[in-house]
């Protein structure tokens, strides 16, 4: 990939529109994703159109005409496939991945399946009726609740050993995460993400949260946790990490910029997967954007790096269905 200063602006006349909001319980992380999305753009000499995508979205776009769509949306409707389905529907090319990588990512047990056949070691588990999860243990504690296509921790209970009785919340009535959920066993040990981009992976974060939980607080709020660049764990671990979230990648078909979040338990040694982030968040306090700038590559650069990338795919596919 090339991302040396240009000297010019090559977004300059280009017309993106930042698909920001949208409609998912992760509304709020991915405004402020797209607004620092959108101001690089506008620095990079891009003109700009901000998107708070609803379901008029079709019509929106078919009137602004952009050239490309940078897809600043987090959660289900932006980050499943229907969004992605919606733009390949108005032949408009945008960033990230297509809309089957996208749905098989969102989808926890779909994607499992898919990573575990792949060879990429991912949680044990699997999904089970809500109800049946409020009533009893269905696996020994420790474990994981979490709802199968919902991201930024949303919805995300930890039952730990000797706990009476399982999480509540998931028969709440203003529970809206699906009637099934995923259960996992609980990997102690160290939270790591490794972002991915061009298929390449870029570095390991370790991830301290001030809570004792990675939530959404923890992931967002400020000063919600640590991150640590490289992240503190032995050389071959950091390698395997790096392997397993390219893998992941490849395997689920994904394109332009991944994150995979990983635990690794360090007394016994223990890697594994546990999700792979199709539109990783662009926030101040977001991964990806550290490690780039780890790597050299700063926030401008970055978002330039991802339009540029959807711009060709998305072009180079338009033409081909075009000549068909």
């Amino acid at each position: 990939m090339n991302l040396s200063p240009s000297g010019n602006l090559p977004l300059s006349g280009r017309h993106v529109a930042v698909l920001l909001g949208g409609l998912s319980s992760e509304r709020e992380v991915s405004l402020v994703s797209g607004r620092a999305c959108a101001d690089a753009l506008e620095r990079l000499g891009a003109r700009v159109s901000r998107v708070d995508a609803g379901r008029d979205l079709a019509q929106v776009l078919t009137a602004l005409k952009p050239d490309v769509c940078f897809n600043a949306l987090h959660g289900a409707w932006g980050e499943d496939g229907c969004v992605q389905g919606v733009l390949e529907t108005l032949g408009v090319a945008y960033t990230h991945s297509g809309v089957l990588a996208s749905a098989l990512a969102m989808d926890k047990a779909k994607s499992k399946a898919v990573l575990a056949a792949a060879g990429v070691v991912v949680p044990g588990g699997g999904l089970f009726d809500r109800f049946e999860v409020a009533r009893d243990h269905v696996i020994p504690p420790p474990y994981v609740v979490k709802p199968n296509a919902e991201g930024s921790s949303v919805g995300v209970f930890l039952v730990f050993d000797g706990a009476n009785r399982p999480p509540q919340e998931v028969v709440a009535p203003d529970w809206t995460y699906g009637e099934q959920v995923m259960v996992e066993p609980y990997v102690r040990g160290l939270e790591l993400a490794v972002g991915v981009m061009d298929g390449k992976a870029m570095t390991v974060t370790e991830i301290v949260p001030k809570t004792g939980f990675y939530d959404y607080e923890a992931k967002y709020g400020d000063g919600g946790s640590e991150h640590i660049v490289p992240a503190r764990i032995p050389s071959h671990v950091a390698e395997k990490a790096k392997k397993l979230s390219e893998l992941a990648h490849e395997a689920l078909g994904c394109r332009g910029v991944t994150r995979s979040d990983l635990r690794y338990d360090d007394i016994n040694d223990v890697l594994v997967l546990l999700e792979v982030n199709t539109q990783p968040g662009m926030t101040p306090t977001s991964l990806v954007p550290e490690q780039a700038a780890a790597g050299g590559v700063d926030f401008d650069r970055l978002v330039l790096w991802i339009t540029e990338d959807g711009y060709a795919r998305g072009a180079g596919g338009i033409a081909r269905r075009s000549e068909g």
